[in-house]
């Protein structure tokens, strides 16, 4: 009888395992950072909220469009090939940051994003589909939850980075702004020059991070992969047409598209959040953000912890009821509402109500994930690689959030935070009644 315990990693392949579980960390940089360039380019390219909000829709724009395409290429290539595909596709649209910042246009820099969040699903599918197959069954959760440890933990450094080093803690208001532009000088007035100096504060970080990727990329390249990512029996790829025959699947998608549309949402506004309800500056704006990001490992953590006695559904559906309820806070204790009288107690009450959501939205994408893909058996593959083009949600619902905070009778960010109340409703219907697996569906 064999007495010998489950690996959790395949002998031999430790190394390969370390450098997948790096790529967690890589993509949770841009990811994050995207809420730092919200702000700054909304001062550095005075654009208005919604214009600010299309970089997120950019790089979900990236994930929608390679999703398929990334699954089909891994199929036919392998794993270590997707990855590597992924990596440069993914330092390319770092490297764009120059010449966007040197021309000043939004669509340039909107396009180094693209360019990104193509890259970054390659990396997404091929990572997290990868990890699960290296070592034994048994230990494929424990596996996979290791290596998710680390993209919280990027966000955390990203967020850091871009206060840090993207901002500047020059803040003009309106009438230092009218002061610049009529202060001539060669290269047309002082705001031009300001301007110009805020958005070459951009690239530096870019750079570093796409010569950090391609170092990564030439390790993996040079690392010795198992020959788990043969593309296989043809009998095996799934089909589309079948998965519509599991409702909990497409169920899953729409939750999915929801919960990336409240994340991305509430992360993309929270600095704008911070500092139209109290005297913060871009810099203490930031720093919150980091502590938010702390706040969602904690939240990712505890929510494993208590797992194992609540099913993971049930949970989301009760963290997405908690959270409706938070919204309201964050809407009500805004300045935008002062006639609530909330925010006249303290403008601490809106923020961190905004922060807290981030606590009870950590479980949900690994759920939604998970409950979209059980029971699919061979179609799994594919199921999955339509899950990862809902993160759309997040192209879609953030900017409509930017479209109410600019409408002439909001002027706030507060009342667009209806569509993240909107969003957990909805997660918590699949929670509570469509994550069932139904259909034909596979042990």
């Amino acid at each position: 009888m064999n007495t010998s315990k489950a690996k959790l990693i395949t002998p031999g392949y430790v190394f390969t395992f370390a450098l997948v579980t790096l790529l967690f960390f890589l993509w949770a940089l841009p990811n994050v950072l995207n809420d730092v360039l919200i702000k700054q380019f909304q001062k550095s390219l005075e654009l208005t909220r919604f214009e600010a909000g299309l970089i997120q829709t950019a790089i979900k724009l990236g994930y929608f469009c390679l999703a398929i395409p990334a699954g089909l290429f891994m199929q036919r290539f392998g794993y270590k090939s997707g990855l590597l595909a992924g990596l440069l596709i993914f330092a390319a649209g770092c490297f764009l940051f120059y010449p966007a910042a040197n021309s000043g246009v939004y669509l340039v820099f909107l396009g180094g994003i693209f360019v990104i969040g193509s890259g970054l699903s390659f990396l997404e599918l091929g990572a997290n589909s990868f990890v699960t197959t290296l070592g034994d069954p048994s230990t494929s959760a424990r596996r996979l939850n290791l290596a998710q440890s680390f993209n919280p933990i990027g966000g955390i450094t990203g967020v850091t980075l871009g206060t840090l080093f993207i901002f500047s803690g020059n803040e003009p208001g309106a009438e230092q702004i009218a002061r610049m532009k009529a202060q001539i000088t060669a290269t047309g007035n002082a705001y031009t020059d300001f301007r110009q100096t805020e958005n070459s504060r951009v690239w530096p970080t870019y750079i570093i991070i796409g010569l950090v990727v391609l170092t990564v990329a030439f390790l993996i390249w040079k690392t010795k992969f198992p020959r788990v990512d043969s593309s296989g029996d043809a009998r095996h790829r799934g089909s589309f047409r079948a998965l519509l025959r599991f409702p909990h699947w497409y169920g899953a998608i729409i939750s999915q598209f929801f919960y990336l549309g409240a994340q991305l949402g509430t992360w993309s506004y929270l600095i704008t959040y911070v500092q139209e309800n109290s005297p913060m500056t871009e810099k203490q704006a930031g720093g919150l953000l980091v502590v938010n990001m702390i706040v969602f490992m904690a939240g990712r953590f505890f929510s494993t912890f208590l797992m194992k006695w609540i099913q993971a559904t049930k949970l989301m559906g009760v963290y997405a009821l908690i959270n409706i309820g938070l919204v309201a806070v964050v809407i009500l204790g805004s300045e935008w509402a002062s006639w609530t009288g909330i925010h006249g107690l303290s403008y601490w009450i809106g923020i961190c109500a905004m922060i807290a959501t981030t606590f009870f939205m950590s479980l949900m994408y690994p759920t939604n994930f998970a409950s979209g893909i059980k029971g699919l058996g061979p179609h799994a593959k594919l199921g999955a690689s339509v899950l990862v083009m809902s993160l759309i949600g997040g192209a879609l619902l953030t900017p409509l959030i930017g479209l109410i905070a600019d409408a002439a009778w909001a002027k706030a960010v507060a009342p667009g935070m209806i569509v993240p109340a909107v969003s957990y409703a909805v997660i918590s219907w699949y929670a509570f009644s469509g994550a069932r697996p139904r259909g034909p569906v596979h042990e």
